[in-house]
C-alpha cells in the first residue's frame, strides 16, 4: 500500500526526516516511534500530502506524491496533533461539511454518517457543540473528520496524547478498529502505547529509521531476551537450584516474602510456556507470569543508543540501515 524510497524532507538547511525507506502493506497498523523532534510528524506530514519531498519517492497506492499529489491525497485520512476542528458547530454538521469539502456527495456522506459515529463512538455526542466536548471527545471527532471520505490510508499524529487511562483504551480500540478496512499509521512518543496499538514499529532518531519490525523482533534483534516477572509458590532453594542450571534461563534476580518469591528473569529467547512447565516440575506452584514493565523503553534506548555510537552495530548486530551509521 505503501512504498517510500530514500525520503528526506529539509527545513531551510535542516534535515527533518533523511533517506528514510520503508514499506508497509495493506491494512496493517503501523507506529513511528520516536523522541519530539525526531522527525515523527514530518514524516506523516509529506506522507498525507501536506508537504513534498525534497528528495525520494513516496508511492501510495501506486500514486507518486510528487507526480500525482491531489489523486493521492484523496487516498489519505489525516489527524494532526491538534485536531482541525471548527468548534463552534455541532459534532454531525462539522462531519456532514468536512465529508462534502472532501469531494463526497451529500448522499455519499449520509450513508458514511453512521458508520463513522459509531467507528469514533461518537453517537451521544451528534448534536453538541464541538467546543463543549472534551479532549478526548474531540480527538474522537478528528478522527471522523479523518475518515468520513473512506480514505485507504488513515494517518494519525500522537491520537493520545493528552488523554486520560480511560480514555487512551477507548481510543486504542478506536484506533484497532480502521484496520478492518484501512492502512493506518500511527505516530507516538508514548512507548507502552505503540506495543499495545500498532502491528510493527518504525523506530525514528533524529530523522532517520533506525530499526523497524515487532516489538519481539526489536528486542531480538538486540539479544535483550525476553523479561518476566514471575510469582511462584514453594521452597526457595528449589527455585534457586531451578533458576542456576535452566538452559533456558539469561539472568535473573529473586526475593522471597513469605512462602511466595518473587522473580525478574530473562530468557534467552521467548520460551516462556517451556520455563513455566520447568517451574512446575520443579513442584514450584506458578502464581502469576507477565512480561516485565518497560521493556519497550529498554529496547527503544538501546536502539537510540546504538544508532549514535557506530562502533557498536555490528557486535550488536542491530538490523539498522546504512544511513543511521552516518
Amino acid at each position: 500500500m505503501i512504498e517510500v524510497q530514500n525520503l528526506t524532507r529539509y527545513y531551510g538547511s535542516f534535515a527533518a526526516v533523511r533517506e528514510a525507506s520503508f514499506n508497509i502493506g495493506d491494512r496493517e497498523i503501523v507506529g513511528f516511534l520516536g523522541l519530539n523532534g525526531a522527525g515523527k510528524s514530518t514524516m506523516l506530514r509529506v506522507l498525507a500530502g501536506l508537504q513534498m519531498p525534497s528528495a525520494g519517492k513516496v508511492l501510495i497506492g501506486g500514486v507518486d506524491a510528487t507526480e500525482a499529489p491531489d489523486a493521492m491525497r484523496r487516498r489519505i485520512g489525516f489527524l494532526p496533533e491538534d485536531p482541525p476542528l471548527y468548534r463552534e458547530m455541532r459534532v454531525v454538521e462539522f462531519l456532514r461539511w468536512v465529508g462534502q469539502v472532501k469531494g463526497c456527495t451529500r448522499a455519499a456522506v449520509e450513508a458514511e454518517l453512521p458508520r463513522v459515529m459509531e467507528t469514533c463512538q461518537l453517537l451521544d455526542a451528534a448534536d453538541k457543540v464541538i467546543a463543549e466536548l472534551s479532549h478526548g471527545y474531540r480527538k474522537r471527532v478528528g478522527i471522523a473528520q479523518a475518515i468520513i471520505h473512506k480514505p485507504e490510508v488513515v494517518i494519525l499524529d500522537e491520537p493520545i496524547s493528552g488523554l486520560d487511562p480511560r480514555q487512551i483504551v477507548e481510543m486504542r480500540k478506536v484506533v484497532r478498529s480502521l484496520k478492518k478496512w484501512a492502512t493506518v499509521l500511527i505516530s507516538s512518543h508514548i512507548l507502552s502505547e505503540i506495543a499495545q496499538t500498532v502491528d510493527r514499529i518504525l523506530v525514528i532518531h533524529k530523522g532517520r529509521i533506525v530499526a523497524e519490525g515487532t516489538e519481539a523482533q526489536l528486542s531480538g534483534s538486540l539479544g535483550t531476551g525476553t523479561r518476566l516477572q514471575v510469582v511462584v509458590r514453594g521452597k526457595l532453594g528449589a527455585c534457586e537450584d531451578l533458576l542456576g542450571r535452566s538452559e533456558l534461563v539469561e539472568d535473573y534476580k529473586l526475593e522471597a516474602e513469605g512462602e511466595l518469591i518473587h522473580l525478574a528473569v530473562t530468557l534467552r529467547k521467548d520460551d516462556r510456556e517451556a520455563f513455566v512447565r520447568e517451574l512446575v516440575e520443579a513442584g514450584l506452584g506458578v502464581r502469576s507470569v507477565q512480561d516485565a514493565m518497560g521493556e519497550l523503553e529498554q529496547i527503544f534506548l538501546e536502539l537510540t543508543r546504538v544508532a549514535a555510537a557506530p562502533a557498536a552495530l555490528e557486535s550488536k548486530q542491530v538490523p539498522v540501515r546504512k544511513e543511521a551509521e552516518a
